[in-house]
C-alpha cells in the first residue's frame, strides 16, 4: 500500500443548487445514486493503491452525501477503507432521520451539519430548504443516536444579516452546544445568479465582514471554542477537525468522484464534473493534470499553516521561499510573533490573512 493517509470523497448530489454555490453539484438523478456509488468503488480499486493502509482520515462531501439515504451511504462506507482516526460525512438537517442518525452513530462517523443561519428569512436568502426547526431537530437526533462528534456549519456575511443576527445565531449555538463550528463568511463567486440578485447587498456585507468576524471570534471564545483555524472552533484539542487540519499542513490526499480534487507525490488531478461520463468511466482522463514543484508546494503550506493558530515552522524545508524581512515587517506591526523558530499570526494578522501571506512570500 501507499502513503497517502487521506481521502476524500465526492457526493455531488443535491436537492437543490443554492445560488451562490460553485462546487460541483448535481440535482435530481436519483435513478443514478447506486449507479455512483459503484463507479466510486471502480475508481477507489483502480487509483486507492497509493492509501496508507488504513489511511488517517475518509471524508465525505459535495454536494449532500446523506441524499443518498441510510441505506446506501451504508454501502459506501462498507466499500470504503476503515479510517484509523477520522470519519466524516457532511449531512443537511433536513435528511436527518432517526435511520440516517443511527447509521452514523453505528459507523462512529464525525457528522459536518449544515445549519447556516437559524434566522428563516436569511435561509431563504440562501434558498435553504431547512429551517431552525429542523436543525434543532437534526442535532437532537444526532445526540440521541451517538454520534461521535458534531459539526455545525455556519455562514455570515449574508444579504440582510444584522449583527443581531448573527449573534443570535451564535447564541443558538451555544444553546445546542456542538464539539466543533465552522463558521465561513459568505462567498459567491463572481458569474453564480447569486451576484446577480444581490450583488449591492453583497457590497454591502463586505464592509461589515470584519466586525462579523470580530463577533464569531469573541462569542465563541466566550463559549469555550478555541479559534485554532481561520474559519473552525473547537471545544476541545480532541474536536479539532483532523482531515481539514491535513490540508491545512499540506498533505498528501487522494480524492474521488467527479470534480475531487487529489495531491499526491507532487501531482495536482482534478477529475471532470461530468456525471454521465464519470458512471461510464470513472478512471477516464482528469480535467486538469498540474506537477506542483517544489517551490509551489512550499507557498502552499505557507499560506495553508498561517491559517492556524499554531502557525509554521520558519527553519527547515520553507525557508527558501519566506523573507525573514517581511517576517520581522508583520512582528514589528504587531500581527504575528515568532517564539521558538515558529511564526504564528495574532488574531489581527490571522484576519488580515491574504495580506500577511503576501508580505513574508519572498
Amino acid at each position: 500500500m501507499g502513503a497517502v493517509r487521506h481521502l476524500y470523497v465526492h457526493v455531488p448530489f443535491c436537492a437543490h443548487r443554492c445560488g451562490y454555490c460553485d462546487f460541483t453539484t448535481v440535482t435530481g438523478h436519483d435513478d443514478r445514486h447506486s449507479a455512483y456509488v459503484d463507479a466510486l468503488t471502480r475508481e477507489l480499486d483502480a487509483r486507492g493503491g497509493v492509501l496508507a493502509d488504513p489511511p488517517e482520515t475518509v471524508y465525505l462531501g459535495g454536494g449532500t452525501p446523506s441524499r443518498l439515504g441510510p441505506d446506501l451511504l451504508g454501502r459506501l462506507l462498507d466499500r470504503l477503507p476503515r479510517a484509523s482516526r477520522e470519519t466524516t460525512v457532511e449531512c443537511n438537517p433536513e435528511d436527518v432521520d432517526a435511520a440516517l442518525a443511527a447509521l452514523l452513530a453505528e459507523r462512529g462517523c464525525r457528522v459536518s451539519l449544515g445549519a447556516q443561519t437559524f434566522a428563516r428569512p436569511l435561509l431563504e436568502v440562501l434558498e435553504r430548504r431547512t429551517n431552525p426547526d429542523g436543525v434543532r431537530a437534526a442535532v437532537g437526533r444526532l445526540r440521541a443516536a451517538g454520534v461521535p462528534s458534531l459539526s455545525l456549519d455556519l455562514i455570515y456575511g449574508i444579504p440582510g444579516q444584522s449583527e443581531a443576527d448573527l449573534a443570535r445565531d451564535l447564541a443558538v449555538v451555544e444553546e445546542l452546544a456542538p464539539d466543533h463550528v465552522s463558521a465561513y463568511e459568505l462567498e459567491a463567486k463572481p458569474g453564480t445568479r447569486f451576484t446577480v440578485h444581490y450583488g449591492a447587498a453583497l457590497a454591502e456585507q463586505s464592509e461589515r465582514l470584519e466586525r462579523h468576524m470580530d463577533l464569531v471570534i469573541d462569542l465563541l471564545g466566550a463559549g469555550g471554542y478555541d479559534w485554532y483555524e481561520v474559519a473552525s472552533f473547537a471545544r476541545t484539542p480532541a474536536d479539532r477537525a483532523v482531515h481539514n487540519t491535513a490540508y491545512w499542513r499540506g498533505r498528501d490526499y487522494l480524492g474521488l468522484g467527479i470534480g475531487a480534487v487529489s495531491t499526491v507525490a507532487g501531482e495536482r488531478r482534478a477529475n471532470g464534473s461530468k456525471l454521465a461520463a464519470y458512471l461510464d468511466d470513472p478512471t477516464g482522463a482528469p480535467a486538469v493534470l498540474e506537477t506542483i514543484d517544489p517551490d509551489t508546494a512550499r507557498r502552499e503550506r505557507v499560506m495553508l499553516g498561517l491559517r492556524l493558530a499554531d502557525g509554521i515552522v520558519l527553519d527547515g524545508d520553507l525557508a527558501p521561499v519566506i523573507d525573514p524581512a517581511g517576517v520581522e515587517r508583520l512582528v514589528a506591526l504587531g500581527v504575528a510573533r515568532t517564539d521558538g523558530g515558529t511564526l504564528r499570526l495574532e488574531r489581527r494578522g490571522r484576519m488580515l490573512l491574504h495580506a500577511c501571506v503576501a508580505e513574508i512570500l519572498g
